[in-house]
């Protein structure tokens, strides 16, 4: 399907220069309105063109995060039709605007192209496309030994987990209880906590069939939560920290006066700390 309103996102996408520009389009995921899945369409859009301190990146893997059915749900942000969603992807440098002197053309970059904090409309060209704009400041090169689909998978779970420990101010030695640690964000807090942290003691929940793959990642000890109530576990943590939205229950295994992280919106439990 070819959009027929071209006039309309051509002034949000600017086509590559060239005598055939009109013939530059690229395959992309898109919606026009708001609402359930069934609101997005696979057709056509003009290729971008990179601006000062932008990369042109041909998208080679690309993923998803619950931000991005929300964003797609409700107008949570202002925007502007036609949406391509997706903030997480790995791929290839085609091309630089002015400003570029961290990367090359052929580079192999990956990031979370939308920067939250900044001003203004998100991107209107996400990752659901064959090629995306993004800054030079918002990707990193692709380390050598991550395949473009575990790259594209890190970024946003990545950052919100990080995001969680400096909010905590958590310091090395201290110990930490992680619920949901084999979620897209628990996975990572508890391999941060052990091998970046230096936590002395990660716990963390998980079902039943996941029990040795959280032990593998560096927890020193895994409840299964299927099996255990959290009143009966006998240690108290100077962390807690909540990646499912259970903090209404999960604050029995802290400390007294210490910190309960919830990255879920609205925290369950009225004393957690949101960070997200």
């Amino acid at each position: 399907m070819v959009l027929e309103n071209f006039d309309s996102c051509r002034e949000s996408f600017t086509t590559l220069p060239g005598e055939n520009n009109q013939k530059r389009m690229q395959k992309a995921w898109f919606n026009e309105e708001h609402g359930p899945p069934e609101v997005l369409q696979l057709g056509y859009l003009p290729v971008p063109s990179p601006k000062e301190n932008q990369l042109l990146v041909s998208v080679r893997a690309a993923a998803l995060n619950p931000i991005d059915f929300k964003l797609r749900q409700k107008p949570l942000v202002s925007t502007t039709f036609p949406v391509v969603p997706g903030c997480d992807m790995a791929g290839v440098v085609v091309a630089k605007g002015d400003g570029i002197s961290r990367f090359c053309v052929g580079d192999e970059v990956y990031g979370n192209i939308q920067d939250f904090n900044a001003e203004g409309n998100l991107k209107q060209l996400g990752v659901l496309a064959e090629f995306i704009l993004v800054e030079e400041n918002l990707v990193a090169r692709k380390p050598e030994n991550l395949s473009f689909e575990e790259a594209a998978s890190l970024p946003v779970a990545l950052q919100t987990a990080v995001e969680g420990f400096k909010v905590a101010g958590f310091k090395k030695g201290q110990t930490v209880f992680i619920f949901g640690g084999a979620g897209g964000v628990g996975t990572l807090a508890v391999q941060l906590a052990k091998h970046f942290y230096g936590a002395s003691l990660v716990t963390a929940t998980t079902s039943t069939p996941k029990v040795e793959f959280v032990k593998g990642l560096g927890a020193d000890k895994v409840v299964d939560y299927r099996k255990t109530k959290y009143e009966k576990v006998e240690e108290k943590y100077d962390l807690v920290y909540d990646t499912i939205g259970d903090s209404k229950y999960s604050s029995v295994v802290s400390k007294d006066d210490m910190l309960l992280i919830d990255i879920t919106w609205p925290p369950s439990n009225p004393g957690a700390i949101h960070s997200g």
